[in-house]
This record gives C-alpha cells, structure tokens and sequence, in this order.
C-alpha cells in the first residue's frame, strides 16, 4: 500500500492531486519547477522552455460554476468566464484554503523518475530531482504526474512544403503573447482550434488583413448560450447526455447540427467541419463570426505550399505578401523524465487506461492526471482521477487484469472514431467519464435515491448542468455543501452579470409551460425506472 507520493507539477491538476493525497492521509511532496502554483494560468511576458506559455487575453472556455474544483465553488462576485489572472486567483484560494503550499517544493525540476530495482515487489520509484544546480534522489511508493499537455509545441513544418523558402517569419502560438507589433501586417494562421481562433480575431483588430487556414473546419460555439446563460451550464446535462445516446444516431447528429447552426449557419462562413456529425471538441469564440463578416479575417483551406513571400492554398488560391505565419497546431504529449515505453504503445501513442493509469505496469503506483480532454472543467476531472488514483495506491480499489484493461482499451478505440473521429484521441464524453470514475469509488450520484428522497435535488441533478459539486455529493470526499452548491449555482451565476438593478416586465405564465413541465416530469420518471 502507497504511503509516500510524490506530485509531479503544482498547476490545475497537481493541486487536485496534492489535495486528494492529504484528503487521504498519504505523505505526500509536490515538485514545482516554477516558483508559483498555477501552472498553465501564470502568464509570462515570454515563452520558457520547459513551460506552458499562454497569451495575454487568454479567458476561460467554462464558466465558474463548471471550471471549480467539486468543494470549492469560485466566489460569487468572480465572472462567468475568467481571464486568465482572474482564474490564478481563485488557484490561490483553493491552495490557501486547503493549506497546500507547505507540502510543494517550488524551483525543483524533476530531472528522471525511474523504477526501482525491485518494482515488480515494490512498485517504488526513484525520483531525481533538480534544486539550485544540485540534484538529490528520493523513495516514493507512487507518482501522479500532472505536468498537463500544453507544453512541448506541435510545428509540423514537413507539412508545409515550401516553407523554408518562406522569408517572412513564421512562430507557434506558445510564442504569440499580443497583437504588439502587428500593425499593419498581414498575418496567416494556420490552425482553427480555441488558440488560432482567438489570435485571428484578436490581430484582425490591428493587422491589414488577417487569413485564418484550416484543413478540416469546425463549429464555434458562443460561450454565451440559451437566455444569455453560459453553455456549459445548459449543454453539459445528464439529460442532454442521455438523448445523445438513446437516441438514433441519425436523429442526434441532425439534433447536434441543428444546435450548432443556432447563431449562424456555418456553411455561409467557410467554417462548417468535413464531417458535421463527429463531437470533437468545437471552438468558443464570441467574435470570430464577426470578423469573418466584417472582412477581417478570411477563411482558406489548408496550405498547399509557401513561396517566398506567399502562400498557395489546396483550393489553387494564393495569397500575396504575407509578413507573419502563426502555426496553432497544438503540441505533443510528452514526458522527459520518464520512460515513453511506460505511458506510449507501439504507435508512439498515449495509451492510458481511463487516460489516467498505464495499462501494463507490474504494479499500478503510476497516474496521469489532467490529461485526458472533455468539454468540462478541467479542475473536476482532475479532482475526481485523483481521488480515484488515491484509492487504487491505497489498495482501496482495483484495477481489471492487465489483458482486461487492454481489451477494453481496444474496444473503446472504434466508439471514439465514431464519435471523434480518431481512435487514439484522449477526448472522452465529460458527464460518461466523470461518473464512470466516481462509479469506481462510490461517489456517483445515484438519481433513483435522489428522486426517493430529494426531489428538488434529483431533477437538478438531471436536467441541470453536470456541476462539479455533483461528484461530492456522496462517498469518499462527501462535501457537506455540494447540494447547497447546486441548488444555488443559477443564482451565483446571474449574480455575476446582474450588477445594475432592473425592471422587469411580468407576465402570464403560459399554458404550454405547464404542458412542457408535465410532459418533462413524466419523461424524467420514466428516465429514472430505466436506469434503475
């Protein structure tokens, strides 16, 4: 049984990690190359190597009451969506309030963590680590390694012919910070994820002309949805989940197109996917569209080739004087200090069982945590692989056989393609993964006792959005005010935008409100029988 952990990073996910440790009672260190906790949320004026780099208007994709850890709500007067400062903040808190920062060694670089001699036994580690130009080793019975994805940049410049001719300059987005020193310039950005959405429609403001290329498309979501509520507050539910899977899936693809095209038809914007019906994570961005229709930044296919000084897109167009390439390709997985042979298969791929444990180690003292990429917060995720991690070192839960974990691996390679449109992504459903963990150690909600003893709770629970409080409602970690959080979580979020008193207009209830809420309370029962 794990005594002794060691945490390696102290950013979203080694804060969860370093929490559920203590929670648990474990001894446990935290190693921090950086001198503060935060890690991706700690914006430098430059890219450090060996660090995530984010920009100056970075904002949070979830909203508050989504992006909080599960026992820790985000305060009241905090916005909907975060900057990037903002967010950091609340990281304070939630360090200060659990008394995190004596068990963190800041400035230590974890240089190798390697298997002891007698791991097959022991499933110890050795772990070197870096402090003041002097390296000292260490005994630990686990390791969570939480040093999250953003790191090492994706540049595939073999895919660009032509582009060492190019004699305008080209960098990563981990180098963009602001749209300094743009003026006047046209820009390229290859790439229509969040990163190279935000940075088009940011430069587009002050750059002559600003070209957005993507290969495949996507759908952009506005993080301002239904009413004015946030999305993830009324997409994330158990309900929306459950008609995604019960429902034909000729029927859900047209239901999740038709969602998607509510604000504008993204056909008429170049921006419509190759393949409409695949839920890979969509973009949020509430200005894109804007740009795009003002003429400030301009849709292209990918890139054919670059020239000296322009670039051929795969449609035969071309695009002349162009200054500045900005590569948002994403970034590669990797771990430096560890084996590749323990966390990647045969294809050089991440292969982790619940994205969390390496499925073919002698003894299971190894996790990954934060890795694995949904469209929920990512602090919740974090919280509940930990506690779930926790539980395994401890012996408290088991994990199948190894040849059970890689079947079941295998199996689930072709629903991901399906859904996804890769087999090897670590994108995963948010509200089937979460309680898939938590049914694991026995925090999953259970909805039949819920509506036996709680209604009120039970059709929140349900029908609301799948807060993070939901997964500490109940077993190891139980919060004793995560239903108080739940039931309250609407009023929080109005609170942030309702700063100015206003009169509202009443008027009748009507009758089709009534119909729908009988009709909806109906399907809930029936829901709740099937489930049982």
């Amino acid at each position: 049984m794990a005594k002794n952990v060691a945490v390696i990073g102290a950013g979203i996910s080694g804060l969860a990690a370093l929490k559920c440790c203590l929670e648990a009672g474990l001894q446990v260190t935290c190693f921090e190359m950086s001198g503060k906790v935060g890690g991706l949320w700690n914006f430098t004026e430059h890219a450090e190597e060996g660090r995530a780099s984010i920009y100056r208007s970075v904002f949070t994709n979830a909203c508050k009451e989504m992006m909080c850890y599960p026992d820790l709500p985000i305060p009241d007067e905090y916005p909907n969506f975060m900057h990037h400062s903002v967010f950091l903040k609340y990281l304070y808190l939630y360090t200060k309030h659990f008394d995190l920062s004596r068990h963190i060694r800041f400035k230590a670089k974890v240089v190798s963590v390697k298997k002891r001699p007698d791991f097959c036994t022991t499933g110890q580690w050795d772990v070197l680590i870096e402090m003041d130009g002097k390296q000292e080793s260490a005994i630990f019975d686990a390791v969570m390694i939480c040093t999250g994805h953003h790191v090492y940049p994706n540049l595939p410049l073999k895919s660009f012919p032509g582009i060492e001719n190019f004699k305008g300059r080209y960098i990563h987005n981990r180098e963009y910070k602001d749209p300094t020193g743009y003026q006047g310039k046209r820009v390229l950005v290859v790439g229509m994820g969040n990163s190279g959405a935000d940075i088009a429609s940011e430069l587009s403001h002050t750059a002559a002309q600003v070209f957005l290329s993507t290969r495949s498309g996507n759908w952009v979501m506005s993080r301002v949805w239904d009413e004015g509520y946030p999305w993830d507050m009324v997409y994330l539910t158990r309900y929306e989940t459950f008609l995604k899977y019960v429902l034909p899936r000729s029927l859900s693809d047209w239901m999740y197109q038709k969602m998607m095209n509510k604000k504008f038809n993204h056909d008429n914007y170049s921006l419509a996917p190759l393949d409409r019906s695949l839920r890979k994570e969509p973009v949020f961005n509430d200005y894109l569209s804007t740009c795009i229709t003002c003429g400030t930044v301009v849709m292209k296919p990918n890139i054919r080739e670059f020239k000296e000084t322009s670039a051929i897109f795969e449609d035969g167009t071309v695009q002349e004087n162009i200054d500045t390439v900005i590569f948002a390709t994403g970034y590669s997985y990797a771990y430096p200090f560890l084996d590749d042979a323990i966390v990647k298969n045969n294809d050089d791929q991440v292969a982790l069982y619940k994205g969390v444990f390496p499925p073919k180690l002698e003894k299971t003292t190894l996790a990954v945590i934060g890795l694995v990429q949904s469209l929920g917060g990512i602090p919740p995720t974090s919280d509940v692989q930990s506690r779930w991690a926790v539980q395994v070192f401890t012996g408290e839960c088991k994990l199948p056989s190894i040849s059970s974990m890689l079947k079941e691996m295998e199996e689930k390679q072709g629903k991901k393609k399906s859904w996804f449109g890769q087999s090897d992504t670590l994108q995963t459903d948010y509200v089937v993964y979460m309680d898939e963990l938590t049914s694991f150690i026995g925090a999953k909600p259970n909805l039949l006792h819920l509506f036996l003893t709680d209604p009120r709770l039970a059709w929140e629970v349900f029908f609301g959005p799948c807060s993070p409080y939901q997964f500490r409602l109940i077993g190891p970690g139980k919060w004793n005010g995560a239903r108080k959080a739940i039931l309250n979580q609407w009023d929080r979020t109005l609170q942030a935008t309702k700063t100015r008193a206003v009169t509202r207009t009443p008027h009748p209830f009507p009758v089709f409100h009534l119909l729908w809420f009988l009709a909806v309370t109906v399907l809930f029962l029936a829901i709740v029988l099937m489930l049982k």
